[in-house]
């Protein structure tokens, strides 16, 4: 029988969380079972939630950065054990049959990966997240946290990790690049520990100075306030790479000049509304605009055990599940420092 799981549920775009309960299917053969430790808030939760990118499915339960220990396991799970400290990103299952899925880039899969929460799977079910106690996943979308890093920190790794060390590698960034992270949140902080960690010589654009003590501390090498005159005119040609991690519109043109011949400005943040550019921004210096996605399970065991080993983690705050609903304003006006991790023992009633 499925089991009965205490969550946190919004009911309509934009409504209160309550509290409430949700179903976890039956252990199959190839499941685990997880009991949740902690849920980082992601902006995307916020913008599921309040249906600002339409097909939201309610109530809903969201929350794909999920961290927690295996409390049981299926018959046929080879990869791991009661105990182990484990975590579970934005999808959960996906066709193992494209080339995406057997190139280990599920994120890409042709059928469409079924997404953690606000999605169908395969079977029509809709999946609900990690505003829970405890959740079941196929060991094959689930991931190890190794031993160095606390739960409450590894949560966000889950996707603000994610998210931005698959474009640093697939780009490059490393020892002689010049690295630029537009944005100190919860993406933004997680990209320059990373590049830093990678070697690159990291510089924070953000639009004030109020986060520089922050940036430096996580690694930035230097520091620009795009408020400040001439700011970005003084960096032409100088960046390889450009992380651009805020949802706000930016100034593309500017952006790109700062960039050297053949460099590329990538999107992880998601702007609601259309970006435009002028094209001899990039014609003049072989520079392109791209976007990048999270990772694939791989990836994303290569980027936990790379922050295992080099002691990086998101830097959060704990909260409890009262404080949800009013968290997700602080998200939105910038007010978080830099991840919040919702403390699941709070969630039942």
């Amino acid at each position: 029988m499925p089991t009965t799981v205490p969550a946190l549920l919004t009911d309509a775009a934009g409504a209160a969380f309550h509290r409430g309960t949700v179903e976890r299917r039956d252990l199959g053969p190839h499941d685990v079972a997880i009991d949740i430790a902690f849920a980082g808030i992601c902006h995307s939760d916020i913008h599921q939630a309040r249906e600002e990118w339409g097909g939201a499915i309610f109530p809903m339960v969201p929350g794909h950065e999920i961290a927690g220990t295996v409390s049981a396991v299926g018959s046929e799970v080879e990869r791991y054990a009661v105990g182990d400290r484990v975590g579970v990103g934005c999808f959960v299952d996906s066709c193992r049959e494209c080339e995406y899925c057997l190139a280990g880039e599920e994120q890409f899969c042709l059928k469409g990966n079924v997404g953690t929460y606000n999605a169908r799977g395969y079977d029509g079910e809709v999946t609900y997240g990690g505003y829970s106690t405890a959740v079941v996943v196929d060991e094959r979308y689930v991931l190890r946290i190794p031993d160095g890093i606390e739960l409450d920190v590894a949560a966000p790794l889950l996707c603000a990790g994610i998210t931005t060390y698959s474009p640093l590698r697939h780009w490059g960034a490393g020892p002689g690049k010049r690295v630029a992270v537009v944005g100190l949140g919860g993406l933004g902080h997680m990209a320059v520990q990373l590049a830093h960690a990678m070697g690159a010589e990291v510089t924070v654009i953000s639009r004030t100075r109020s986060k520089e003590e922050d940036g430096r501390r996580l690694g930035a090498d230097h520091y620009v306030a795009t408020s400040e005159e001439g700011a970005l005119k003084a960096l032409r040609n100088t960046f390889d790479l450009i992380i651009n991690t805020v949802s706000a519109d930016v100034d593309i043109d500017r952006l790109a000049r700062t960039l050297r011949v053949g460099g590329s400005l990538v999107y992880v943040g998601a702007p609601s509304e259309r970006q435009s550019f002028a094209v001899f921004s990039l014609i003049g210096g072989r520079r392109s605009v791209a976007g990048s996605n999270i990772g694939g399970i791989r990836e994303t065991q290569e980027m936990l055990d790379f922050c295992g080993e080099h002691g990086i983690g998101a830097v959060v705050e704990r909260i409890g599940a009262d404080d949800v609903t009013a968290a997700y304003d602080r998200v939105v006006d910038g007010g978080a420092r830099y991840r919040y991790v919702i403390d699941t023992a709070t969630i039942p009633a």
